[in-house]
């Protein structure tokens, strides 16, 4: 009977000491800086993507009103990168994705470069919203669609749906 006793304890210990996950925590602290919001804007709701290498799953983390987040790390080689908000975000290319480093003295982790952003688009060298080249060096053309005026008896879609297109004839 005693023996019964031992061993009931000794597998209800287990079934307990099983469901406890041991796991090597790293905590990622940091924020997003708005570069053209006034002092105080509520920044919550924009996501961070957290990538790790040799980690499958990505990690995504919120921030709260100021600006600030804080999400659990697979492991300790990680990239940060900002995917969006609530309202349209303009990001350049450099501050998009940053390195994360361990914090000197604590086990917490943070960005190597901050994160920031703008809610409104920054103006380039010519004027323009956004980049004014391609990888190759070319300009950026319009992609407005030509809207030609048709008369409506005749019936037809609006001539943005086909003036661009080249047909192919005499296909073999």
């Amino acid at each position: 009977m005693a023996a019964k006793m031992i061993i009931t304890r000794l597998v209800l210990f287990a079934l307990a000491f099983s469901m406890v996950e041991f796991s090597m925590c790293h905590l990622l602290r940091s924020s997003v800086t708005c570069l053209d919001c006034p002092t105080g804007s509520n920044l919550a709701g924009i996501n961070i993507l957290v990538k790790c290498d040799h980690v499958k799953n990505s990690v995504m983390a919120t921030t709260n009103e100021h600006g600030a987040f804080e999400t659990q790390l697979p492991s300790s080689n990680c990239h940060a990168k900002i995917l969006g908000g609530p309202k349209q975000l303009y990001v350049s290319r450099k501050n998009m994705v940053t390195s994360i480093m361990n914090v000197q003295e604590t086990d917490s982790y943070t960005t190597s470069q901050p994160l920031s952003f703008y809610t409104s688009c920054p103006l380039s060298q010519n004027g323009k919203c956004g980049t004014q080249n391609d990888a190759v060096g070319r300009n950026i053309g319009s992609s407005k669609t030509i809207d030609i005026p048709l008369p409506t008896e005749w019936g037809l879609a609006p001539s943005s749906y086909y003036v661009p297109f080249m047909p192919i004839i005499g296909i073999p």
